[in-house]
């Protein structure tokens, strides 16, 4: 039966976290394109997809509490019974710590971004400002066109 906890915490854990990967995918690569140049930014988007199914699954699938039912913590009660109640625990703390370790992943990727999104546009306004005008075309006459 333990066993069985293990593979179905695991199965959602990678479940949820493939959804969360599906649905932050474009919006990651949007910042990653803008922040960090177009020959590396595919390298770091797949780094990052590999890094929520980690989280996710290392969030999810928590073994210390898994063990619960194969080693007894006390001696006068033993190891806990894996009853359909318990399965159902064990099914919402998966998603849910999934979701939240995910969802700390997420937040430290997006303070990040924003900061060097921050600092890029900075730099592109800067580098703007140092650009030489270009005079404006004239006309026959001498007027602009």
């Amino acid at each position: 039966m333990f066993i069985g906890l293990l593979a179905v915490t695991f199965l959602i854990a990678l479940a949820v976290s493939a959804t969360i990967a599906v649905l932050f995918a474009r919006p990651v690569d949007r910042i990653m394109n803008r922040i960090v140049p177009d020959d590396i930014s595919a390298a770091w988007v797949r780094y990052l997809t590999f890094a929520i199914f980690v989280v996710g699954v290392g969030g999810g699938v928590r073994i210390h509490e898994i063990e619960r039912y194969v080693t007894p913590h006390d001696k006068d009660i033993g190891v806990l019974a894996l009853t359909p109640e318990r399965w159902v625990i064990e099914v919402y703390s998966t998603i849910i710590g999934t979701l939240g370790a995910i969802a700390w992943m997420l937040l430290v990727f997006f303070v990040f971004a924003l900061v060097a999104y921050v600092v890029v546009r900075a730099f592109e306004v800067k580098r703007s400002d140092k650009a030489p005008v270009l005079p404006r075309d004239s006309g026959p006459e001498g007027t602009a066109v």
